[in-house]
């Protein structure tokens, strides 16, 4: 992506977070030289619905483990990214999908509360993969 089609980050006028997005990028830049020649290594958190979905890929041998999983996933990603029309076609299914979902809709009030309901409930601490154990 060049510069011009970048997509413009947030201003601390715009995001509280715009710092942090700010030391990402220059992050990746400083990263970028290294990472071309011995990869990179970084942690990854999924919500307990995507770690569930992923686990139970890695358990019917699907995948070897997490890191493959997004090895294979982030490459079809990589190989989608210049089909816009498909990427539309995807995107569309899924409202469609969405639109016509039996089940009632829940209020937009209602769906704020339960929201912030949780995100303020304590969390559990969340499984971390092991790749340094031997079976």
């Amino acid at each position: 992506m060049s510069a011009a089609t970048s997509p413009r980050g947030p201003s601390e006028d715009d995001d509280p977070l715009a710092a942090l997005y700010q030391y990402d990028r220059s992050q990746a830049a400083r990263l970028r030289e290294q990472a071309r020649e011995g990869g990179l290594r970084f942690e990854a958190f999924l919500p307990s619905t995507l770690a569930d979905w992923l686990l139970d890929l890695v358990g019917r041998g699907v995948f070897f483990d997490p890191s493959e999983a997004v090895f294979v996933l982030l490459g079809k990603a990589r190989e989608l990214a210049p089909h816009k029309d498909l990427q539309d076609e995807l995107r569309r299914r899924q409202i469609r999908a969405a639109l016509d979902d039996p089940r009632p809709g829940t209020p937009g009030k209602e769906a704020i509360a339960r929201m912030c309901a949780e995100m303020e409930r304590p969390r559990s601490e969340p499984a971390s993969w092991q790749t340094d154990q031997e079976p």
